[in-house]
């Protein structure tokens, strides 16, 4: 079989006919909140919003979940995707320790509501592993643990036997967590569409927003073939884009790329681990790697500065073949092995790793959810809490760990 390049495996394996579809937006209206992005983070919000009674519709340029979250690599992670310790440094204790038990008590959250949901997105229970390759990299690890221990977070010590046992990796050490899951975030995202329809939401898709503009009391969002009019809108595109030029100073605009292989032989897998732990290594950037359908290796990492679109191919192409040479020399066993998909991961990343959710002093009607770079869907889920409590002033201690004026 071929590499797909450019294409997600998550939407490419989806039946054709079995794709949802909604109504392209037209007319006017009127609502409560406006929800400007169909991704997992847009598709969530409009569920919590909708379950929690308030009138919500959500807008969508493309078809729903086809975005930034079909390209994304499906882990429920329960850290933010940044050191504690680093965290802790640039924010201090208090709002590092806010933010991973805010991320930690999501990442489970999801998963209990995805199961309540009986959303078909293929969740799958995993454990998650950051191992140490070398003996400074052990070193690093060993103070990070202690740093999250001190602040009364878990972090459990795992040994080298432990890691090659559920991996089948050498390493020095790691830290570990049973509580993490993976999912198909495409399948996640038209399931919480189709859970937040059944809520009384409205969806639209092929809807992409032109203008959003805002006076005292109301915010109104012109689409090409019409305008709604709400007490705010909450804008999960992920990044800022064209319509808020203004926010980008905040963010650095990455990628991350990422392979699927072609099926591991049965006499192969059976050397590689349990096939049910998430690996992140200690490397910068970091691997991330995890088994899909029992039997492929999804591997994600080789992160770098956004490039331009003439040169996205080529690219995408470039970095696949060093995923692969990579991970071969992880598992020197699937050396020769294929990849069946490569692709990227856009991304935006603040300055401290955390995302921004919440207002900015300069949109008075406007909750945004924008640089998440964490490698998990967590914080989709998270961002949808957060930006309801907001709505409704009903904020929590850790919400302002996330918020623009930390």
């Amino acid at each position: 079989m071929r590499t797909r390049y450019g294409c997600s495996p998550w939407v490419d394996r989806f039946p054709k006919s079995r794709v949802p579809t909604y109504p392209k937006h037209h007319g006017t209206g009127t609502i409560d909140v406006v929800i400007v992005g169909g991704g997992l983070t847009g598709c969530a919000a409009a569920y919590v919003f909708a379950a929690a009674g308030v009138r919500v519709a959500l807008v969508e340029a493309d078809g729903i979940g086809r975005g930034r979250s079909s390209a994304a690599c499906g882990w429920i992670g329960t850290d933010p995707g940044v050191a504690y310790s680093v965290l802790q440094e640039a924010l201090g204790a208090r709002t590092a320790r806010h933010a991973f038990r805010a991320w930690r008590r999501a990442a489970l959250d999801l998963t209990a509501l995805v199961r309540r949901l009986q959303l078909k997105c293929n969740l799958e229970p995993a454990a998650a592993s950051i191992i140490g390759l070398t003996p400074n990299q052990v070193a690093s690890l060993r103070r990070e643990r202690k740093a999250r221990l001190d602040a009364g977070l878990e972090a459990t010590w795992l040994t080298g036997r432990m890691i090659a046992a559920s991996t089948g990796l050498t390493a020095g050490g790691g830290i570990g967590t049973r509580e993490g899951a993976t999912i198909d975030p495409y399948r996640a995202a038209i399931g919480f569409a189709s859970a937040a329809v059944q809520r009384g939401a409205n969806v639209f898709e092929h809807s992409a927003v032109r203008k959003i503009t805002f006076t005292r009391r109301v915010v109104d969002v012109f689409t090409e073939e019409g305008s709604i009019r709400a007490r705010k809108v909450l804008v999960a595109t992920g990044a800022p884009t064209a319509l808020f030029a203004s926010l980008a100073r905040h963010f650095w605009f990455r990628s991350a790329y990422l392979a699927l292989s072609e099926p591991v032989p049965a006499r192969i897998r059976n050397t590689l681990g349990k096939r049910s732990t998430v690996v992140r290594d200690s490397v910068a950037p970091s691997h991330l790697v995890r088994w899909v359908d029992n039997e492929r290796l999804l591997v994600s990492g080789a992160d770098g500065t956004d490039v331009p679109q003439r040169l996205r191919e080529k690219t995408v192409v470039q970095r696949t073949g060093q995923l692969m040479y990579e991970l071969s020399t992880m598992y020197p066993d699937i050396s020769g092995i294929m990849p069946a998909y490569g692709w990227h991961f856009p991304y935006a990343r603040t300055a401290d790793g955390l995302p921004y959710i919440g207002p900015h002093r300069n949109f008075p009607h406007h909750l945004f959810a924008f640089g998440d770079s964490s490698r998990s869907v967590t914080g989709a889920y998270l961002a949808g809490r957060i930006l309801l409590r907001h709505y409704r002033n009903e904020l929590d201690d850790a919400d302002g760990a996330f918020g623009f004026h930390r």
